[in-house]
């Protein structure tokens, strides 16, 4: 192919057009190849002036090399060439499962055989509003336009394949329904309720799930050498198959816990549980082996780790459900530790500590929630205090 030069075409104007002649790279037959083509820019209505700034527009991508062959890369191409393999396996597991989906369902289908260079910020936007006519909820809206941006991003910044990213700048239809102003959370009598109705190990996993804030992937990953007289060691997370250091260095800690929940992990190691096999029922131990370096939550039927979703499908959820909780989740058992914290009168960096964030606004904003109680135990101290 012919060594790319700049180019700096005179204006024609042809018939009702003004137009200019280009040299571009095309991909045809397995082959990229040089074709001289006439592009039309603007009618012949506008003044020539204005004109050459239209011209000058064009053709910056295509000097800098950035709007030639590289821009006319197929869309599906680039996905499953070059940000799949290459990009996926930077994020966490369950965020790869999240966006292969929608990937594989809505951003393929849409646009698989568009180039990079159609992808028009214009397109995209009428591609988003047409998303309000859709039956799905604004939470899965708001997910493809995540992850449309993130490829489209890494397309631009990271691999020059584009001058711009098209997606910046762009905005979804406005959510029909207000947002719920804070997360739900359990209170002590539902939470005893819940835990009634799940049988071990898994209700001991969702005890210490909620007296010590641990996130399901820390738990997976807990071991026998983490845990302390009244303390636990959080450095390793297992979430589907994939080991990793917590989510960041402030999640890397060691947070003081309820000596009764050291008791009853320990208590664990003396547990037997009936299994289902057809038409028999097995014992198996909960715990096969307690060495330093073993898991603490085990497959009851192999030793093997856990799956954090299999749990919930089968186990938490349903528990939830029989209790009119159907939004109990595991992200809801970190809520209800933060506001229990906020309820015992934790102080905003002490909460901060145990709940291992980089920030208290993400503690005081995200995690504790309003608790009437608390706003009114306040306003009833009121009368009984003196400003000095």
């Amino acid at each position: 192919m012919a060594r790319r030069r700049y180019q700096n075409p005179k204006l024609q104007l042809r018939g009702d057009w003004w137009t200019i002649r280009i040299w571009q790279d095309v991909f045809q037959d397995g082959h990229y190849r040089r074709s001289y083509k006439r592009v039309r820019l603007a009618p012949a209505t506008m003044k020539e002036r204005e004109v050459q700034k239209v011209a000058a527009e064009y053709m910056l991508p295509i000097n800098q090399g950035i709007g030639g062959v590289l821009s006319a890369t197929n869309f599906q191409r680039y996905i499953e060439q070059t940000y799949i393999p290459l990009e996926m396996p930077l994020l966490a597991k369950s965020t790869q499962g999240r966006y292969q989906g929608v990937i594989d369902n809505y951003i393929i289908p849409s646009f698989g055989r568009m180039c990079l260079r159609e992808l028009s910020p214009k397109i995209l936007q009428q591609y988003l509003s047409g998303l309000a006519t859709s039956k799905l909820a604004h939470a899965s809206r708001e997910k493809i336009r995540t992850v449309l941006a993130a490829i489209l991003r890494t397309a631009s910044r990271k691999y020059n394949l584009l001058l711009i990213n098209p997606m910046e700048g762009l905005s979804l239809p406005p959510d029909r329904r207000g947002r719920r102003r804070s997360k739900p959370y359990l209170t002590q009598e539902q939470f005893d309720q819940l835990l009634a109705k799940m049988p071990e190990p898994y209700a001991t996993m969702v005890y210490v799930a909620i007296y010590t804030g641990l996130r399901v992937s820390e738990l997976a990953g807990l071991r026998w050498n983490d845990l302390g007289d009244n303390t636990i060691t959080i450095d390793e997370r297992y979430c589907r198959g994939d080991w990793g250091a917590p989510k960041s260095e402030s999640s890397n800690a060691t947070i003081p816990v309820k000596q009764c929940v050291i008791e009853r992990i320990h208590s664990l190691k003396l547990l037997t549980v009936d299994v289902r096999a057809g038409r028999a029922v097995r014992k198996h131990k909960v715990v096969k082996s307690d060495g330093p370096n073993d898991l603490v939550f085990q497959s009851v039927r192999d030793g093997k780790p856990l799956r954090d979703n299999n749990i919930l499908v089968r186990f938490l959820k349903p528990a939830a459900r029989g209790l009119g909780l159907a939004w109990v989740n595991w992200r809801a058992l970190r809520t209800s530790h933060a506001v229990w914290l906020k309820i015992a009168g934790a102080d905003v960096k002490d909460a901060q500590a145990q709940m291992r964030h980089s920030r208290a606004s993400t503690t005081l904003d995200i995690y504790q929630q309003f608790v009437p109680e608390s706003q009114r135990r306040v306003v009833d101290r009121l009368g009984s205090t003196r400003v000095q």
